[in-house]
C-alpha cells in the first residue's frame, strides 16, 4: 500500500485528493497539512512513501517544506502539486529535492500514475517541467565542452566588453571574436549576448583578468 501525505492551503483541495487518492486500492491516504510546517510534523509522524506538495503556501511553502524533507527523510518521494508551470518554480523545486512535479490540471489517471511512479522510484513530471529539466541539464553541460579560449571570451563578454574589446584583450581579430560567439552560442544554447552573459554567471568560475 502506498501511504501519501497531502499538503495544500486549501481546504477543499486536500479533500479532493483524498477522495480522488482512496478510490485507489494500492494508496491511502495517512495525513494531510495545510502549510510548509504542518507537512513536515506530520512526514515525521507518519513516514509516508510519498508527499504531493503544493507550493503557494503561507508560513513555510512548498520550496522550503520538500528540502526540510528530503534531507531528514532520504525516502519519502515528494511531487509537487502546483499551478505554476514558471521554470523558476521548477527549477527551485526541483534543487530542493523533489522528484516529480505536476500540475493541478492533470487528470485523476494521471495523477494516480503520479503518486504510483514516485513511490516506485521514479521521477514523474509534467512535460512542461521535463521540458525545464532537460534545458537545464543541457546548458549545464554546455560548460564542460566550451574550449580554453571560448572560455575566456564569455567571461570577458559577462564583464560587459564588446567584440572589438574583447578581439584587443586577447590579441585576436574582431572576426575570430565573432566566431568564437556563434560556437558559444550554440554549444550553451542561448541566442543572444545578454543570455551568454547570464549563463556565464551562472556556470562559469570566475576567471583571471584575460591578458593580466
Amino acid at each position: 500500500m502506498i501511504r501519501v501525505v497531502i499538503a495544500d492551503d486549501h481546504a477543499v483541495v486536500r479533500s479532493g485528493l483524498e477522495r480522488l487518492l482512496e478510490t485507489a486500492d494500492d494508496v491511502t491516504v495517512v495525513g494531510s497539512a495545510a502549510d510548509g510546517t504542518e507537512a513536515i510534523e506530520l512526514v515525521d509522524r507518519v513516514e509516508p512513501d510519498v508527499v504531493l506538495m503544493d507550493l503557494s503556501m503561507p508560513g513555510m511553502d512548498g520550496v522550503a517544506a520538500t528540502a526540510a524533507i528530503t534531507h531528514a527523510h532520504p525516502g519519502v518521494a515528494v511531487v509537487v502539486l502546483t499551478s505554476f508551470s514558471e521554470p523558476s518554480r521548477i527549477n527551485a523545486a526541483l534543487e530542493a529535492g523533489a522528484i516529480g512535479y505536476q500540475l493541478k490540471d492533470a487528470s485523476p489517471d494521471e495523477l494516480l500514475a503520479a503518486v504510483r511512479a514516485a513511490a516506485a522510484g521514479g521521477a514523474p513530471l509534467d512535460p512542461r517541467a521535463a521540458r525545464v529539466l532537460l534545458d537545464r541539464t543541457t546548458r549545464s553541460q554546455g560548460a564542460a565542452v566550451l574550449s580554453g579560449r571560448e572560455r575566456e571570451v564569455l567571461s570577458l563578454v559577462r564583464q560587459g566588453l564588446a567584440n572589438k574589446q574583447i578581439a584587443r584583450r586577447l590579441g585576436i581579430a574582431e572576426r575570430t571574436v565573432k566566431a568564437h560567439m556563434t560556437n558559444i552560442f550554440g554549444r550553451i544554447g542561448v541566442s543572444d549576448r545578454t543570455q551568454a552573459a547570464l549563463w556565464a554567471r551562472e556556470h562559469l568560475r570566475e576567471e583571471p583578468d584575460a591578458g593580466s
